[in-house]
């Protein structure tokens, strides 16, 4: 081993860097177990240096940058030895004199989710992932191999680094996050978006290359007095400046839907105080207080930690300062030991909980496991929602692809077919469960491999409810038949509505109540849902509801009728074609409308109508963010639909969202412009102001599109006003 060049300057810079990590005999004793497994292993000699390469470099990760020590270290070694039964657990704790079985399990264990081709962009996997992890160790290794990997990533093929890149943003670098480790979350941060949008990274990692030098010197000026006047404090301290990671400004660019140029507060200045614990939070607030003597702070920006810390053991002071030339500027306070935790996380709050070594832990994962197990906590990321044993009360599952699907024990085939679709467990009829034929209300094991067995025919029942046990199952079953009810009953409906047009008889729906009442239905829909299924007889309907036509109006009897009372109504002209096409207007009759509040669409806007369960329409503009769910959903529930001639002088209230610099009498400039208009009105409008920007809704009252585009050209001129859109 010691004659493969890359290993052995990995090793040998492994040992010079922790000369304490291994006594010499452990080290002997290491290169002979690691030998043994090279040596065994029927791999290529380059697939064999890669993978210990590989190994030896995410040690160097956990040592030096999450700062675990010999068990994590051991377990990392020797895993695929236990594995391959070359080294037995107890003798190898027995030689090195450290517990690592629980570390090298679970690290198996995570490994065997990886075999089995396991999709990580499930939350199912998340959850398993941690429950796996009895001991947070083995977490703390898992991203740091990701971290080699992702800064390794440029030499793997192209499928993989999409795929690897976008599982780090959605799981590894959060989980870095929850975990305390905040340098190694911000590069897996940059080097995903590296690979998954390197345009974008490139451009602003370009952008920040050429403002280097003006950063630099706009740094320099604001720490030199800062330094001075913290000097007179008599505490030792250092100072430091730095520009935001690249996905941090990414994300600022989107969130202030802005461009590079326009985002202000890039720098962000760090200030570490090397003091005794009992004089730490005093240290911070004296600097707090110097630098607000100095610059105007923010004071919404204002984040204390030192008071109440975060959960995953982070303490720092956070405040945006209006530094020279009108720049805000982040500075965070902190001492050294806060640094550290901040840093290496978990590994660094063991260090200073004064825990020597590593025998302490169990105490202290015991309180994490507490943290990430509460389910009342407000916590910014996803993490705190997770659990380490869910073991014991949940049932994992797998699609023949290997996919894994967590479900509640006792859940049931049926439940299953739920959770992967709810189209597919509405057609389910069965499973093949490991190779075997079983029903829906099979109860699932633990390891089960199952196949949904689905029909085209097949509709769920009011029994389906009594079999499956998960609220989602339940939920979508509810909502299967009262779909079923409703196609039904529009059936019914439509098929009424189109037999009465084809007699030139009025269809009204209070007079369907009455007569649906009369029959003994307790809704219309159950009416309608029997007219679908041909139990009644659409001659007798037709007879009954002229019968009551003639009782309620004796004198102007329905045959009688001019054909002119008819083409009052507003109908689609007959060059529209086959389809009917609702017409909008005020006077529109027979015809229960409203406009959607989602979309809020005005005259103008191109429109279409959706049958509500109530049986009115609502009409719903074509770029609705809710379109295109409902007309893949309930196709058969969508309406062709245009405005009338004439907008007929309605008036229609819109939200505008408007961004722009937080300049003196900007707002006024806006009141002033729209008082100025004649045909439109403001109803509301709020402002909020936020590190030089101001954000707002404007609420106006306007006719048609046409005013609307003119008044959004309008104020998008005024000086200041960045951008405004229709909310």
């Amino acid at each position: 081993m010691v004659g493969i060049s890359p290993i052995a300057q990995q090793y040998w810079k492994l040992v010079k860097a922790h000369p304490k990590l291994f006594r010499y005999h452990e080290r002997k004793e290491l290169i002979k177990m690691m030998r043994q497994l090279y040596e065994a292993s029927s791999e290529t000699s380059d697939t064999k240096r890669f993978r210990l390469v590989h190994k030896l470099s995410v040690l160097d990760i956990v040592v030096n940058e999450v700062g675990l020590g010999k068990t994590a270290a051991l377990a990392i070694l020797m895993v695929d030895q236990i594995e391959a039964g070359l080294v037995d657990t107890t003798e190898l704790e027995k030689t090195f004199q450290t517990p690592v079985k629980t570390v090298v399990s679970g690290l198996s264990k995570v490994k065997e989710l990886y075999d089995k081709n396991t999709s990580v962009e499930s939350e199912n996997f998340r959850k398993l992932f941690l429950s796996f992890a009895e001991d947070v160790r083995v977490i703390l290794i898992i991203i740091a191999d990701q971290l080699h990997t992702m800064r390794t990533l440029a030499q793997y093929p192209d499928d993989f680094r999409i795929h690897t890149a976008r599982q780090c943003s959605y799981l590894f670098a959060p989980l870095a996050h929850r975990m305390g480790l905040y340098k190694i979350k911000t590069e897996l941060e940059d080097l995903s978006l590296k690979y998954t949008n390197r345009e974008i990274y490139t451009d602003i990692a370009q952008k920040l290359n050429e403002t280097k030098r003006s950063r630099d010197q706009y740094i320099k000026s604001f720490i030199e007095p800062l330094e001075a006047k913290l000097t007179g404090l008599g505490l030792p301290f250092s100072i430091k400046g730095r520009t935001k990671s690249i996905h941090s400004i990414y994300n600022k660019i989107k969130k202030q839907n802005t461009n590079f140029e326009n985002i202000y507060d890039l720098f962000a200045i760090r200030i570490i105080f090397d003091v005794p614990v009992e004089k730490e939070k005093a240290a911070c607030w004296q600097a707090y207080s110097v630098i607000a003597d100095m610059y105007q702070p923010n004071p919404k920006r204002l984040r204390d930690w030192l008071t109440i810390p975060k959960s995953n053991g982070y303490e720092s002071l956070h405040t945006t300062v209006l530094g020279p030339q009108g720049k805000w500027v982040e500075v965070q306070i902190r001492t050294v030991r806060m640094d550290e935790v901040a840093e290496k996380g978990l590994a660094a709050h063991w260090k200073y909980k004064g825990i020597k070594g590593e025998s302490g832990m169990d105490e202290w994962l015991k309180n994490i496991r507490e943290i990430l197990e509460n389910p009342d906590l407000n916590a910014v990321d996803f993490m705190d929602e997770f659990k380490l044993n869910l073991y014991n009360e949940e049932v994992f599952v797998f699609t023949p692809n290997g996919d894994l699907h967590k479900l509640p024990k006792g859940a049931t085939a049926l439940d299953f077919a739920f959770s992967i679709h709810s189209g597919l467990g509405s057609r389910c009829v069965g499973a093949k469960v490991n190779g075997r034929n079983m029903p829906i209300k099979y109860v699932l094991n633990n390891g089960d491999s199952v196949e949904v067995l689905t029909s085209p025919t097949q509709k769920p029942n009011q029994a389906w409810l009594n079999i499956v046990t998960t609220s989602k199952a339940k939920n979508k079953i509810r909502q299967a038949l009262k779909e079923i009810e409703y196609k039904d009953a529009e059936m019914g409906r439509e098929i009424l509505s189109r037999r009465f047009k084809n007699w030139k008889i009025d269809l009204e729906e209070g007079k369907i109540s009455k007569l649906a009442k009369k029959k003994g239905f307790k809704t219309v829909s159950d009416f309608y849902q029997e007219l679908a299924q041909g139990k009644l007889d659409i001659l007798e309907v037709r007879e009954s509801y002229l019968e009551q036509d003639r009782k309620d109006s004796p004198d102007n009897p329905v045959e009688i009728r001019s054909a002119e009372t008819f083409t009052k109504e507003p109908v689609a002209p007959e060059s529209s074609g086959k389809e009917d096409v609702l017409i909008i207007a005020q006077d529109l009759k027979n015809v229960e409308f409203k406009l959607s509040k989602c979309c809020n669409p005005i005259y103008g806007d191109d429109v279409f109508g959706f049958v509500s369960v109530s049986g009115g329409i609502k009409i719903h503009r074509t770029d609705c963010p809710n379109a295109p769910q409902m007309i893949s959903r309930f196709g058969y529930r969508i309406v062709k639909a245009r405005w009338s001639g004439k907008s007929a002088g309605s008036h229609y209230p819109i939200t505008l969202r408007i961004v722009g610099h937080d300049d003196i009498g900007i707002v006024a400039n806006i009141t002033s412009l729209i008082s100025k208009e004649k045909n439109i009105t403001l109803r509301s409008i709020s402002i909020d102001s936020n590190a030089g920007l101001f954000q707002g809704n404007l609420t106006i009252m306007v006719s048609d599109t046409k005013e609307l585009d003119l008044i959004v050209k309008k104020i998008g001129q005024i000086k200041g006003v960045k951008s405004i859109s229709r909310n």
